[in-house]
């Protein structure tokens, strides 16, 4: 709640130094973070033929977001099209059946609508992301003797507190800035209001997004990751934060694209797992941690 606090707080003055500070000082760090808790803690999802399709699928997403730098549009197409293999390929794992049949037909139905309104489809994209954690936090209070609390808080933060800055509720907070346009945060054609609004949300979420990946987390759930131990991961994605600093002073918005490119993984690896975990019910096991043995592991 501390951390929440103080995140919308620098949000609502500052949200473009918070966006852009941010992502040079924490995004490799909390990519490197992210994908070893999810590797260890859904070690036995992610495993054989299905790990291997999902690295090829996200591999080719990375392709995509390069190509898009020379050639645009076709490469984001093309990036929607495999985005949605990747759920396709987490429904095949995850269910049976009449489910398998109708996950499958969503799949196709929302895929049709994003590519008929692709611009539309990276906002969401970028904000969803974001909230991802909720799932995470959510399936971790699981080891807590009284969760609920804990789940509510989480549900505040990620959820109710973005749709009230939308709403207009902290606007006489707000730092009017017309940056949003290069962030592609906001529904196309929004005013400089509504943008500024999507901008704040955007950098509330993404601040206390890395709060969890980089403190909380690692604090409180040590025992999940089970390769990059210690200092390692630590040092790999400090190390790769500087690399990419180079290109972030040199040209932000190239540097920018290519971080995008190479955080597909971390990016497009959490919504398989999540909807691996969500459709497959009672069916998914998650790997027991030493704190678990006294309490259900899964959603």
């Amino acid at each position: 709640m501390l951390a929440a606090t103080a995140a919308l707080g620098l949000a609502l003055r500052s949200p473009l130094v918070v966006t852009v500070g941010g992502l040079i000082a924490f995004g490799a760090l909390h990519n490197v973070l992210e994908l070893r808790y999810v590797a260890g803690r859904f070690s036995s999802l992610l495993t054989g033929r299905f790990l291997a399709v999902l690295l090829g699928l996200i591999t080719a997403i990375v392709l995509c977001r390069l190509a898009a730098l020379v050639v645009g549009n076709p490469a984001r197409y093309a990036e929607i099209v495999i985005g949605y293999g990747v759920l396709a390929a987490a429904c095949v794992h995850g269910l049976r059946g009449w489910r398998l049949a109708a996950a499958l037909f969503t799949v196709f139905v929302a895929l049709a609508g994003s590519l008929t309104f692709s611009q539309y489809h990276f906002v969401i994209l970028a904000h969803l992301h974001n909230l991802v954690p909720l799932f995470f936090l959510w399936e971790w209070a699981g080891r807590l003797r009284r969760p609920g609390l804990f789940r509510w808080t989480q549900v505040a933060w990620i959820l109710v507190v973005p749709v009230l800055v939308l709403l207009g509720a902290f606007d006489f907070a707000l730092s009017s800035s017309g940056a949003f346009a290069r962030f592609g945060i906001a529904p196309p054609g929004s005013n400089e209001l509504i943008g500024t609004r999507f901008l704040v949300v955007f950098a509330f979420l993404q601040t206390m997004h890395y709060f969890v990946w980089v403190y909380f987390l690692p604090r409180y759930a040590p025992e999940a990751p089970k390769f990059l131990l210690g200092r390692r991961a630590w040092l790999l994605g400090l190390g790769l934060a500087a690399l990419l600093a180079i290109p972030f002073a040199i040209d932000f918005a190239s540097g920018r694209a290519l971080y995008a490119a190479f955080a597909s993984y971390h990016a497009y690896l959490e919504f398989p797992v999540l909807l691996a975990a969500v459709a497959g019910g009672s069916q998914l096991v998650f790997r027991e941690t030493a704190s678990d043995r006294q309490v259900p592991a899964a959603v």
